[in-house]
């Protein structure tokens, strides 16, 4: 089997994780199968999965560049916009505290601290400023 044909055989496989979302649930899904490739190896660039990844991020990103998040947002809202993108609950993200310290944030009745910005941003791959 050559090239060609064995790109035919998995094409059904491998083109429904490059269709563009077009609703925020597919996006969600989208993000997961991106996640799933960079964890099973295509986080680093000699890896077979790199070039998947790298499709799967760009079509991440064009649906960001439409419907971005609001430059003003604080890190209340910012966690809350990550917590939707990624399909987390309150009690996903150990790394803040508590559900009710993850609560208490979202509410606006506790800030983030130093430690807790450092954490979000280490595990959700931006930079400590968004959350500021």
């Amino acid at each position: 089997m050559n090239r060609v044909e064995e790109a035919i055989a998995h094409w059904p496989y491998v083109a429904p994780l490059l269709r563009p979302p077009s609703t925020d649930g597919e996006y969600l899904e989208v993000v997961k199968t991106l996640d799933a490739v960079l964890d099973a190896g295509g986080a680093d660039e000699s890896h077979p999965l790199a070039a998947l990844a790298q499709q799967i991020g760009e079509t991440v990103a064009e649906w960001e560049r439409r419907d971005p998040m609001p430059e003003s947002a604080d890190g209340a809202a910012m966690l809350r916009h990550l917590m939707d993108v990624h399909g987390l609950r309150q009690s996903d993200l150990p790394e803040i505290g508590a559900q009710s310290v993850v609560s208490a944030i979202l509410a606006g009745r506790r800030s983030l601290n130093v430690r807790q910005v450092k954490a979000l941003a280490a595990r959700f791959g931006i930079p400590a400023a968004n959350f500021l």
